[in-house]
């Protein structure tokens, strides 16, 4: 369905990714008429962020889609080992308090699929697909609801709601009509993506690799690797460049054992991401919030950004039940969820930036001109020969910062 059969509803969602589902979801179950607009026909598309920290993982058990998400096809990791070119360093989630001692990395579109059917039991829950939100209703200053295009028939339409929640992105477009801006921090790496088959004899767990010539994460999606290989910033066009020859040599080198496969690879078959971090210094304007990525983009370092956006979903679900019950989010409610959020959003962008500092290096270098090897940084060289390090250190990935809890599958939000 493509677009809503109603003219208004208590809250609208751009935006049908983590922290728009998520947020759909737990207001629906509420009892609070939600439409969530998302702009593609489905969910199936690749190189999204899919990896799901334990934090995440207590949350759905909370409700009661523990079971189902773990019958859908992942990859868990109890460690990972991230590997320089001096040395190595582990992430060990073996300690981690409640049911989860891991982290699973699953296509997001098998995740937003499961929440889309789990809230769809809702009669409150409205999900429009291939449902583009292009305007924004305004009256005396305030937001009071979308104009979208419905893309199956070229109709746009109206839809009314006191409050608008932007979930759409780190190109968000309810961001640019509402004139926000974020500040963006220096980022001196992009992201080329691209499929690797998997042979008997590959390593069976994710891949973390960085080196002088680059850094390769490989998650093992089965029957192929999926691959993410960090590159100088702005440098994409000139990596794929003859047929994607230097990818092809650049992944060889960092994961010897796929060399055997690298002629099926041209530069048709190589994705790439700008990588970006910013943070908009207020988050809502009246009758609007912005939350995820359109708040506040993350590097794909450490795997954090659909887990802090569904962090924001359950905060903001919590803060701003009441207002929405009653028909109207004051602007001290929309202050609230960014003050309990902003912190730990900004925290792990400051983390971001010093590993970015000192994992990844300008990659495009003349391979004729051996580099400098990329040493284990400090402090984690010295840290590491301390036992119980990896087991805070995957302790800090996985559960994040203020990671936000249900004490039961809808009980806390009736009493924010």
């Amino acid at each position: 369905m493509a677009s809503i059969p109603r003219a208004e509803v208590s809250c609208v969602v751009a935006g049908g990714g983590p922290a728009g589902m998520v947020l759909g979801l737990l207001l629906a179950r509420s009892g609070v008429e939600v439409a969530v607009l998302e702009k593609y026909p489905d969910f199936l598309r690749d190189f999204r962020g899919d990896t799901v920290h334990a934090s995440t993982l207590g949350l759905l058990d909370e409700l009661g889609l523990g079971d189902r998400f773990a019958a859908l096809p992942q990859q868990r990791e109890e460690r990972l080992v991230m590997r320089f070119d001096d040395g190595a360093v582990t992430e060990d989630f073996t300690r981690l308090p409640g049911r989860h001692q891991h982290i699973a990395l699953v296509p997001q579109w098998d995740f937003l699929n499961l929440l889309a059917d789990a809230a769809s039991t809702s009669p409150a829950f409205h999900l429009a697909q291939n449902a583009e939100v292009d305007d924004l209703i305004m009256a005396a200053g305030q937001v009071r609801g979308v104009r979208y295009l419905d893309r199956d028939t070229g109709r746009r339409h109206r839809l009314e709601a006191p409050l608008v929640v932007a979930a759409d992105g780190r190109h968000s477009t309810v961001r640019r009509l509402l004139r926000l801006r974020p500040r963006a921090a220096a980022t001196p790496h992009d992201c080329l993506y691209v499929r690797i088959p998997r042979a008997e004899g590959d390593p069976e767990g994710t891949v973390l690799r960085f080196s002088a010539s680059g850094g390769l994460i490989m998650i093992n999606r089965g029957d192929y690797w999926q691959a993410a290989l960090l590159i100088g910033k702005g440098t994409a066009d000139a990596a794929r460049a003859g047929d994607g020859a230097w990818v092809r040599r650049t992944i060889a080198r960092l994961a010897p054992y796929t060399e055997d496969r690298m002629a099926g690879i041209d530069a048709g078959d190589i994705a790439a991401l700008q990588v970006r971090i910013d943070r908009l210094d207020r988050w809502w304007t009246p009758g609007a919030l912005l939350i995820g990525d359109a708040a506040h983009a993350m590097s794909p370092i450490a795997g954090v950004g659909i887990n802090l956006a569904v962090q924001d979903a359950v905060a903001a679900a919590r803060i701003l039940l009441p207002g929405l019950r009653r028909g109207h989010v004051s602007p001290r409610d929309l202050a609230r969820v960014q003050r309990r959020r902003h912190w730990p959003a900004a925290v792990t962008q400051f983390a971001q930036k010093r590993a970015q500092a000192a994992f990844v290096a300008a990659s495009m270098a003349d391979e004729g001109t051996p580099a400098a090897p990329l040493r284990l940084p400090q402090p984690l060289r010295t840290l590491r020969h301390w036992s119980g390090f990896p087991h805070l250190f995957g302790r800090m990935v996985a559960l994040g910062l203020r990671p936000e809890r249900l004490t039961g599958p809808l009980e806390p939000l009736s009493h924010a």
